[in-house]
């Protein structure tokens, strides 16, 4: 896979002085016409041999190109911030905006090669590693992206030869790092390994480039061109083409009983039972967060649910358990202009609690298979797509000992119309009934089958669904927090 770039290809200066020219012109229009389009942003993977130019060539880059809209990103060891969430939060809210370049350095590549070279872990965790990179990267690619993975090569005896010159050169010893000397010596298994990452990873829509180093000239025309052309071809590929999915509903009911319709909805709490059952669901959530077993996990809860079915007097009986200092709320509305700018689940991934932490989201990532599919926000590709993302997406935060709790407050129509009417009499509740929600009652069985489809796909074992009978507020806000309560002590149980 690298003998093509270990056989010591040279470009004179003066043909490189030649050719710069007009490369950076082009390059430069390129980069222009992708702000002014601003459909998609350009994501630069960094990876390969030590001293075979990765910094150089971004430089070089940086001085071809307008800087400003150029956002170059560095992975080295995690910080105390990141070591408290999921692996991926630190890539993702680093990624570009669209009509952006974003090189990152030292990338998810870079990690798992480092840990298998150095015998952290075993060619399964490698490969699975590899298989998460490529679901991010094709979600990337579907939101718009467009992706370009180099790896800078150097043949052994060139890796030694330049250690050598630099070690011999008192004006230059200082360009050797730690990591340099390291990977010297781990040469043979760093190569190995990375054969292995590329065959594994290298696909239609992000492929790798692989570019030999030796030559400052050589490698810097050809990363100027291959950026170029795939430029050029994302910014002439105006319109793509949709893709067909399947056609298929995706349930069939055939008695017309779906899950909503087997919930009891009759169940309730009188006054007085639930002032005790709240008092003692609050008062166990307060002592879950504070136990010290907590400061191995983070809380998220999902509260989706009908059109005034409570969800947030549920947050607040939430809320009221624990100390300010313990939670966040994050209520999800339209996306902002900035967050159009990145992929769909960007949103969310900056909101991911560190350790210890708790946040709560009135309305979620759900939004895509729900409000957007129902209104056609997004189209049949983008909705069908999005429950394998989310479902990777929840695994994730689990795997890094998140708890996640999703609960779906079911109110029926009759219900609902109560509410709505009770919400116009009451000055200080007006603000909460709108005409969306009006508009939106007309779509009652659009959202049902939505619903019933979402819990279907994404009712996971490690992040399952509680559908809340919510026709009595009572009885959905202490079920809410006996469900909360329940996952957190079965968390801790697993420790």
């Amino acid at each position: 896979m690298f003998e093509s770039a270990e056989i010591g290809h040279i470009i004179d200066k003066a043909t490189f002085d030649a050719e710069e020219p007009a490369l950076r012109e082009a390059l430069l229009e390129a980069q222009y016409e992708l702000k002014a389009q601003g459909r998609f942003a350009v994501l630069i993977l960094l990876c390969g041999i030590e001293g075979a130019g990765k910094g150089e060539t971004v430089k070089l880059l940086n001085e071809w190109m307008d800087p400003r809209l150029i956002q170059v990103s560095t992975f080295d060891q995690q910080t105390d911030e990141e070591l408290a969430r999921p692996p991926a939060w630190r890539y993702w809210r680093q990624l570009p905006p669209k009509g952006r370049i974003g090189v990152f350095f030292g990338n998810w590549y870079s990690q798992i090669l480092q840990g298998r070279v150095h015998k952290h872990f075993k060619n399964a965790v490698l490969d699975q590693g590899v298989a998460s990179a490529e679901r991010l990267e094709r979600m990337l690619c579907d939101e718009g992206a467009l992706i370009f993975k180099f790896w800078f090569h150097l043949s052994k005896q060139q890796m030694k030869a330049r250690l050598k010159s630099l070690q011999d050169d008192p004006l230059h010893s200082w360009r050797i790092s730690p990591l340099d000397w390291q990977q010297s010596k781990t040469y043979d298994k760093f190569v190995r390994y990375g054969e292995r990452v590329l065959r594994r990873s290298s696909r239609d829509y992000a492929p790798w480039y692989v570019i030999e180093g030796v030559d400052e000239y050589y490698r810097s025309l050809t990363v100027g061109r291959i950026l170029l052309e795939g430029l050029q071809a994302a910014l002439a590929n105006g319109s793509q083409a949709p893709s067909q999915p399947h056609a298929a509903p995706l349930s069939l009911s055939l008695d017309k009983c779906g899950l909503l319709d087997s919930l009891d909805m009759e169940q309730h709490l009188d006054k007085e039972d639930y002032q005790a059952q709240l008092i003692a669901e609050q008062a166990r959530l307060s002592g879950l967060m504070r136990d010290k077993r907590m400061r191995r996990h983070a809380l998220v809860t999902v509260f989706e649910g009908n059109d005034a079915a409570g969800k947030g007097s549920a947050i607040r009986r939430v809320a009221a358990a624990l100390d300010p200092r313990q939670y966040r709320i994050v209520p999800v509305g339209a996306p902002t202009d900035e967050e159009q700018a990145q992929p769909y689940l960007w949103r969310f991934w900056r909101h991911i609690p560190s350790r210890g932490k708790f946040t709560l989201f009135d309305r979620s990532w759900y939004g895509r298979v729900l409000v957007e599919r129902v209104e056609g926000f997004c189209g049949p590709d983008d909705w069908l797509r999005a429950y394998g993302e989310i479902n990777d997406f929840e695994e994730q935060l689990v795997d890094a000992g998140v708890v996640v709790v999703k609960f779906w407050l079911a109110i029926d129509q009759d219900t609902q119309l109560q509410r709505f009417k009770a919400r116009e009499q009451v000055p200080f509740k007006r603000f909460k009934i709108t005409e969306d929600d009006w508009r939106n009652r007309e779509k009652w069985p659009q959202y049902r089958e939505a619903v019933e489809d979402m819990v279907d796909r994404t009712s996971t074992e490690i992040a399952p669904w509680t559908l809340v009978e919510a026709n009595d507020k009572r009885f959905a806000r202490v079920k809410v927090l006996r469900t909360i309560n329940e996952a957190l002590e079965a968390a801790f149980a697993k420790d």
